[in-house]
């Protein structure tokens, strides 16, 4: 499927609205955060987004003290008689948040957002954009007099950036390796959203077992379903409603940490600031060996949620969120991990009672005996505890819904019902059925698991499996975005990836013991959104074969009945006739006065202004009343009410018109200040009288613009949305694997997916619906 082939109209036949400059895209798309002064980057603002930021971004690493220790010592590590072990996994856990959530995320891969979008599609988006590496590729017509994209990156392509893109560019299989590891990394981040809510919930819910012994787990396990279903619940009221008490919610809970951890340091061991130094990592592995090695598994707990600070940076901005983890949740973080191994390592008997290696007894309750040292608080601290966990798990549904928003916008998902829960912050989003599909998955998981051990187990292989795919995709920044040296990259590729596929060999060495969890969830997820991505680029193929030729129609144009009105014509591919509209008039040869063939298309860059959205082309002679448009959106662009989007097109036909009757387009003019349309259209909806009025006014301002008088007119008449219905088959003579993949699989996926007339939100009462077959 040739999609960098230029098909289309020649680009002076084609205009949009609005100049900008590269100084006020510079501005529009936050360019220019590193050119800002020390005070503005102080300001009050960034002060509000990292207070915000505590509540969205940082719960679920916040709320890691409650199970880390408990899953480490849940293995075969023990606690023996001196320190070692304590001292060690303190070092581990120290030096893992230094290395991975510090300077990886924090100092690193936060410079690496697309336009202020983080997460894993937003690197490969990048990637795709700077280089011919991925296989999401949008027809290069949609990109024409688009300035974003024209804009030049300010880094010199050196003689390893070109190596590395000629060979992807070469070898079709890396792009489809490369495609695989990010739809992989997607995939695991997915199934996180299944396991962060029943890890955090159940683990706070464990606690009660310290004051009330005799509490069965089931009575835990229902009271963790309960908290659940009320929190999927609350989904549909937005996080800008629920989300008010999430910051001082997650504050009280770090000054909890750290005001524990302080008591408990002083009180109990000292001494404990020693396991700072990474010697101790050293005497743990030398000491411990294999034991050692297999509660790394528990030791990476320590970091989830720290790819969520990336992926959440749409929300914020750079500095609000290195502000917020560096000054406060870092600092709490590291009191409470050291409090906790300075209690361990003077009660260790005790602990071995909360902790029998070979009972059903829930191992998180280590946690809340560290707190009940002081009676009064605990059940203070119990509370906010389950509240923090609660608001730890919101970050992560959030989350979900914007990467499957991202992945269906990028033909990587089915199509689903999405609700803008915010007319305020764009990225705010709801979806009903995957936020019920989550709410099962997750009482499934705690029913079925009933304790934080083997969920843990589940949970640390998926977390580091997407930090991993992050470094992976971090390598491609580095070498082929910011064109830096091949040794900077490599080095940036071992020191992290080298420590992170260290924790995945010991994630894996528990996958009988839940690890299995995440890879059937991910497999399943990667599964759906492969056959999906796979049956429309076959479909898209077939459409871009089987393009009808202008000739064809214009064959048509002696028996032809033209109708009043106006006929929207949706098509995949920019300036293309779309099959199915010569089915239409080989079968009913009669159609509107005035078509647009209508193509949406979805480019690699996160957001486009409103007035880069449209793309006006004339199709075939004037009198023949055909016009293409291309409407772009970027990845996380909204796609709002079906009659915005119409008088917004008219709008900008009316533009192209009034243009290309001043003989402006020929001349490279692309600006229609001067000509008052934005009213055209939108006043054509008001009474005959005033329509009338309106019609004669712009005879007598706007002469020998007659097309445009004749637009209003049909507009009058009525406006009708034509799509297809269309039904893809394997070919009889394709193979076994197709035939099963086409036919049954993505067949199933698209008679149960959300319908395109639904998706597009067009009024039943003005769609025709094209019925057509294709055989790929």
């Amino acid at each position: 499927m040739d999609y960098e082939s230029g098909i289309g109209t020649p680009k002076a036949k084609r205009t949009r609205s609005g100049i900008h400059d590269n100084g006020y895209l510079y501005d529009l798309f936050g360019l220019e955060e590193r050119e800002n002064s020390i005070l503005q980057k102080l300001s009050m603002n960034t002060f509000l987004l990292a207070y915000q930021s505590l509540g969205v971004v940082y719960g679920d690493l916040s709320i890691s003290p409650i199970f880390v220790y408990s899953n480490i010592f849940s293995g075969k590590l023990k606690l023996s008689e001196d320190d070692t072990e304590v001292f060690g996994v303190l070092s581990l856990v120290f030096w893992t948040l230094t290395l991975i959530a510090l300077l990886k995320y924090i100092v690193i891969v936060l410079g690496a957002d697309d336009h202020g979008e983080g997460g894993v599609f937003a690197l490969y988006s990048r990637v795709c954009r700077n280089s011919k590496l991925g296989l999401i590729k949008t027809p290069v017509a949609a990109y024409e007099h688009f300035p974003v994209y024209e804009f030049q990156t300010p880094y010199e392509e050196n003689r390893t950036s070109l190596m590395i893109k000629g060979f992807f560019e070469k070898h079709q299989r890396s792009r489809i390796v490369l495609f695989f590891i990010v739809l992989l990394g997607t995939s695991m981040f997915i199934g996180d959203g299944v396991l962060t809510p029943t890890m955090s919930v159940l683990s706070a819910v464990s606690g009660l077992r310290v004051k009330v012994p005799g509490l069965h787990e089931n009575y835990t396990v229902a009271i963790s379903c309960f908290i659940l279903a009320g929190l999927f619940k609350l989904q549909h009221y937005g996080t800008h409603r629920v989300g008010f008490l999430f910051g001082p919610l997650l504050i009280s809970w770090l000054g909890c940490l750290s005001m524990m951890g302080i008591y408990n340091i002083f009180k109990w061991n000292p001494a404990i600031i020693q396991a700072l130094s990474p010697y101790y990592i050293y005497k743990f592995f030398k000491v411990f060996g294999n034991d050692g090695w297999s509660s790394l598994g528990g030791i990476v707990l320590c970091i989830t949620g720290a790819e969520a600070m990336f992926a959440d940076l749409g929300h914020f901005s750079k500095l609000s969120l290195r502000m917020a983890f560096s000054a406060l949740v870092f600092p709490s973080l590291l009191l409470a991990y050291m409090g906790e191994a300075a209690f361990l390592s003077k009660h260790k008997e005790d602990s071995q009672m909360i902790w029998p290696l070979y009972d059903q007894t829930n191992l998180a309750d280590e946690i809340f005996l560290f707190y009940s040292n002081i009676e009064s608080i605990y059940w203070p601290v119990y509370i906010i505890a389950t509240l923090a966990t609660i608001v730890a798990s919101q970050p992560m549904i959030s989350a979900i819904f914007s990467i499957i928003s991202q992945c269906r916008a990028l033909n990587c998902f089915p199509r689903v019902k999405i609700i803008h829960t915010s007319n305020h912050v764009h990225g705010q989003i709801y979806i009903p059925e995957i936020n019920w599909l989550l709410m099962l998955l997750c009482m499934s998981v705690t029913i079925g698991f009933k304790d934080t051990t083997a969920i843990g187990n589940a949970y640390g292989l998926s977390v580091i499996t997407v930090m991993f795919v992050t470094t992976c995709l971090m390598f491609l920044i580095i070498t082929t975005v910011w064109n830096q040296n091949i040794l900077v990259a490599t080095l940036f590729a071992i020191t992290f990836g080298s420590v992170e596929l260290f924790y995945l060999s010991a994630c894996l060495a528990k996958f009988r013991h839940g690890g299995w969890l995440p890879l059937v969830f991910s497999l399943i997820i990667l599964f759906v959104m492969n056959i999906w991505h796979y049956g429309t680029s076959t479909k898209l193929a077939y459409e871009l074969q089987n393009k009808v030729q202008l000739d064809s129609i214009l064959n048509f144009s002696v028996g032809l009945v033209r109708v009043p009105g106006i006929g929207f014509v949706f098509s995949t591919i920019p300036d293309v006739i779309p099959p199915m509209f010569c089915h239409f008039i080989t079968n009913f040869p009669a159609v509107h006065r005035i078509i647009i063939f209508v193509s949406l298309q979805t480019v690699a860059f996160p957001r486009i202004p409103l007035e880069e959205h449209f793309l006006i082309s004339r199709i075939g002679p004037k009198e023949f009343g055909f016009f293409g448009c291309i409407v772009r959106y970027g990845y996380k662009d909204s796609r709002g009410e079906f009659c915005e989007f119409e008088e917004q097109l008219l709008n900008k036909v009316s533009e192209f018109l009034l243009l290309e009757g001043s003989n402006n387009v020929a001349k490279g003019i692309t600006s229609a200040a001067d000509c008052p349309c934005d009213l055209l259209v939108n006043d054509v909806s008001s009474s005959d009288e005033s329509n009338e009025n309106l019609m004669m006014e712009i005879s007598e301002k706007m002469p020998l613009r007659d097309e445009v008088m004749e637009l209003l007119e049909e507009r009058k008449a009525g406006v009708a949305y034509m799509i297809g219905h269309t039904d893809v088959l394997a070919h009889s003579s394709s193979s076994f694997f197709k035939k099963n993949m086409i036919n049954l699989v993505y067949g199933f996926l698209r008679r149960n997916c959300r319908q395109v007339a639904v998706a597009l939100r067009i009024p039943r009462s003005s769609l025709i619906e094209v019925g057509v077959q294709y055989r790929v």
